[in-house]
This record gives structure tokens, sequence and C-alpha cells, in this order.
């Protein structure tokens, strides 16, 4: 099942929201208003759209960070990239000097994911 399309502002409040999840509505109002300065609309339009659950005034999320980060990246990629993979790998390895360790660690990822293939 495909994430829900969570916009960046969205986001900032998932972020607050996994960090404190399961949490009280109201604390979690008090911590946006704080951070974001927002007000609960956020979690009935979230909850609406299948993004978060309120029930019995707590609010625990449906869609994991990496879920969303997955989403995001997909949809960035499909529209700056035209969906490639490779584009987009050229482009931040153009714009970010990666460490000894990173490239290790993207070929490691590479290796797994042909081992997983066949």
């Amino acid at each position: 099942m495909e994430a829900p399309k969570i916009f960046e502002s969205e986001y900032r409040f998932c972020l607050i929201l996994w960090e404190h999840e399961p949490i009280n509505s109201t604390h979690l109002v008090e911590l946006c208003r704080e951070r974001l300065g927002w007000s609960k609309a956020v979690i009935r339009r979230l909850s609406e759209r299948g993004v978060v659950k309120n029930e019995n005034a707590v609010v625990t999320a449906l869609v994991s960070k990496e879920q969303a980060q997955a989403s995001r990246l997909d949809e960035m990629v499909e529209e700056t990239f035209q969906g490639s993979m490779p584009a987009f790998i050229a482009a931040f390895s153009r714009s970010k000097k990666l460490t000894r360790d990173e490239v290790e660690q993207l070929k490691a990822l590479i290796d797994n994911y042909e081992e997983d293939r066949t």
C-alpha cells in the first residue's frame, strides 16, 4: 500500500508526532503551536487522509517515518529526474562530497539489493 501524500509542512508536524507518539492530542497541539505555530485542524486533516489516527484523544501515526520518506523521495525522483535513480544519485554526489564510508554504505546497499532480487 502506498503512503498517503504528506506535504512539507505536514511532514514537520509528523516529525513531532513520530518523536512523541502515542501522544495526547492536547499535548501534541501545544507542541505544534510552540514549534510550528499551528492549531489542531492539522490533526483532523491528516486523520481524514489516513496519515494519523486520533482515538480517545490519543494521536498515533498510521504512516511510518520510513514510509513517508520513501514516498517523498519517490515523488521527487519522478518529478525532478524523470524517475531515474542513477540521475538522482549522480546529481546528489555532485552536490555533496561523499565520504569513503558513505560510498561503501551505498555499495553495500546495491550489493544487498542485487542479492535480494536473485
